[in-house]
């Protein structure tokens, strides 16, 4: 019923998951169950979460094909109370266009670099965003996730 042990995410994937709480694109649906739209609007991907049983499972790209935990799963697990939540930074991050973004710089350091750079003119200093990745990636690391293979948990 589960897979590999999924890897953690390019730190900037913290930050997408922040942005998508912020923008309302995270639909809970149940104890560890939601549906996450892309912030283009075009996907929404299945989440589920038994953090339990150590496991979990997105149709993102990031889960399926990257075997990291996506950040559909990290918003998910912001809203169990899993992870850190950040007000102001989430708030700093409405609006982004992540596939845009990505796809434009094809480097998740570079895209972080630059959301860093968005955020510092929106009022909230590198040193922020840096300490909530640090923190969201050490909780991340202790909840030792691997990835269902069937979808629903």
């Amino acid at each position: 019923m589960s897979g590999a042990l999924l890897s953690q995410p390019p730190r900037v994937k913290f930050l997408e998951a922040l942005g998508a709480l912020a923008d309302g694109r995270v639909e809970v649906r149940g104890v560890g169950e939601a549906l996450v739209r892309s912030s283009e609007g075009d996907r929404v991907y299945r989440v589920f979460v038994d953090v339990e049983r150590g496991v979990a499972y997105s149709d993102d790209n990031g889960t399926v094909y990257r075997n990291y935990v996506g950040y559909p799963i990290v918003a998910l697990l912001i809203t169990m109370d899993k992870l850190p939540y950040d007000g102001a930074l989430a708030e700093g991050l409405k609006g982004v266009r992540w596939r845009e973004i990505n796809e434009r710089y094809k480097d998740y350091k570079r895209v972080e670099e630059e959301i860093k750079k968005m955020l510092e003119k929106r009022g909230i200093p590198a040193s922020r965003v840096d300490e909530y990745i640090s923190k969201a990636r050490k909780a991340l690391s202790k909840l030792h996730l691997s990835k269902s293979t069937q979808l629903t948990l």
